[in-house]
């Protein structure tokens, strides 16, 4: 019987060179792979820091429009500004805007709210809402012939925005229709208010016009009709009339509604 020709030895292992070629290649795809992980993950954080931006800044926008939109006739508005050579420093103050909240757990009521900005050692601004619990314009009726109204310290204050480039204000007289950097006339509102401001160093700018509404102020209204009141009710239902010895009569199309006298202003009747 023949016996078949023996055949080479089969390898029973991997020689040392595949093995470091493997292990090359395994280390190659494992850093390409965290490499596109970590990429992954810092853009998606920076989609997400982004985004909240944003949604800080619409609600700042937001907060902004709500509030001058609902200012009462007789808001006392006044914008400060000061040129501190690389900034301009502005305080704006609302005056006579009653807002009651929970403040520490207590009920608080701010007569006077102001937006401000603050410079900061690293040359950018904050933005502070501050609330105030007496009025702390000059020329207030309440704190009439005292010093300590610009004295009043706030007893709350927000942080609404940080890192901020610029922050600057025009208002627009509506009388005038001219753009003003400060604001400081008692008795009317400015019909528009344009803020210009960058966050960062290479910030996008922002550029957003708020309307006021045009309102009757209340007190004036009281007044005029106190005046009127005084003058034989001109204009005002019920008012006393000097000719007709306080009686009225009001005559309407085909009749006359009886008020206590006759038409034409005897008093007393026909």
């Amino acid at each position: 019987m023949k016996s078949r020709p023996s055949t080479s030895h089969r390898r029973a292992g991997f020689t040392l060179l595949e093995l470091v070629v493997a292990i090359g290649l395994m280390a190659i795809i494992s850093g390409m792979v965290f490499g596109i992980a970590r990429t992954s993950l810092a853009l998606g954080n920076t989609i997400v820091a982004t985004q909240n931006e944003e949604m800080e800044h619409q609600a700042f926008f937001d907060l902004l429009s709500q509030r001058f939109s609902s200012l009462p006739g007789n808001t006392r508005f006044n914008l400060a500004v000061e040129d501190s050579g690389s900034h301009y420093i502005s305080d704006l103050t609302l005056q006579n805007v009653p807002l009651a909240f929970t403040w520490g757990g207590e009920e608080r009521i701010a007569k006077a709210v102001q937006l401000s900005t603050v410079k900061r050692r690293s040359g950018y601004l904050d933005i502070v809402l501050r609330y105030y619990e007496n009025e702390i314009l000059e020329g207030s009726e309440s704190d009439f012939g005292s010093s300590s109204a610009m004295k009043e310290e706030p007893f709350a204050e927000i942080v609404l925005l940080t890192d901020v480039a610029y922050f600057e204000w025009r208002v627009l007289d509506g009388r005038s229709m001219e753009w003003q950097f400060d604001w400081e006339v008692q008795g009317r509102l400015p019909l528009q208010v344009e803020l210009t401001m960058a966050i960062g160093a290479k910030g996008e700018e922002f550029r957003q016009i708020f309307w006021i509404p045009p309102k009757q102020n209340p007190e004036v209204m009281m007044r005029q009709l106190m005046q009127g009141g005084g003058n034989g009710g001109a204009g005002i239902p019920g008012g006393g009339n000097p000719n007709n010895g306080g009686n009225n009569s009001i005559t309407i199309p085909g009749g006359q509604v009886p008020g206590g006298g006759s038409q034409g202003g005897k008093g007393g009747g026909q």
